[in-house]
């Protein structure tokens, strides 16, 4: 499971009737279309057309100008658990995963990042609405590399789309000045989820695999390994990114 939960709650999924839903269940359950189609992410069935994206399994992203690319292994399995794009002095970490077919699970891991950033000391989070709808803003005390206090700020984004959920944590200036942060939202704004037809338990990350003809470059890092991907159309290799914030996520 990548989103933490305390295992011992029971946790279940209650599937609405349709006269109860909302839009947006209906629109995660397939039962309606977005109405937008010009902002996604999308699901395949309506971008099947993979030109122009680099493919990573469950998640294709747009190739734009200058950007990078970084995969995010867990340590472990050496599998790929996240993906992580820098465009300019902003970084946005991707992963999507499996849910339930007629409700979505945004609202219900929104109020799971607030529980647990609650309990962080000195962390500071709330609610705001965005390009992408509700998000979580949070700041969270650091060190600056002279030792002097800071704050690691990060923005929890999330959309929910039939059978899946993609998250991105938006980080840099982007998270610092998010009416300044279209290019890295559109890095967001244009990925395309591949779902796949296999049963899938709810939450269960989707996998995700470095794109033909990467030439992966690793790097040790602070809690875990990355693995930069160069090759016919992914990016250059990344910089190194500050220590990300609290991601509410386990690994195991």
């Amino acid at each position: 499971m990548i989103f933490g939960r305390n295992r011992n709650v029971r946790h279940e999924q209650v599937t609405l009737p349709e006269e109860l839903m909302e839009d947006r269940d209906r629109i995660a359950a397939g039962l309606m279309p977005a109405g937008d189609d010009t902002t996604g992410p999308f699901d395949v069935a309506d971008r099947p057309d993979a030109k122009g994206y680099i493919d990573l399994g469950s998640l294709r992203i747009k190739a734009r100008q200058g950007m990078k690319l970084r995969l995010d292994l867990e340590d472990k399995t050496q599998r790929v658990i996240a993906v992580t794009v820098t465009a300019g002095t902003s970084a946005v970490q991707l992963q999507a995963f499996a849910a339930p077919r007629r409700t979505g699970l945004w609202d219900d891991l929104r109020a799971e990042i607030l529980d647990a950033l609650g309990t962080t000391p000195g962390a500071v989070a709330d609610e705001r609405q965005g390009r992408f709808g509700t998000e979580v803003m949070s700041r969270v005390p650091a060190s600056m590399p002279d030792g002097s206090p800071g704050w690691n700020v990060a923005r929890f984004i999330g959309v929910d789309g039939p059978r899946w959920f993609v998250r991105g944590v938006i980080q840099g200036e982007a998270a610092l000045h998010p009416e300044d942060a279209e290019e890295i939202e559109g890095v967001f704004a244009d990925l395309v989820v591949v779902r796949g037809e296999e049963p899938v338990p709810p939450r269960e990350l989707l996998p995700l695999r470095p794109p033909v003809n990467a030439r992966p470059v690793r790097r040790r890092r602070p809690g875990g390994e990355s693995a930069d991907v160069t090759g016919e159309r992914a990016p250059a290799e990344a910089p190194q990114l500050p220590e990300r914030g609290p991601e509410i996520t386990e690994v195991r």
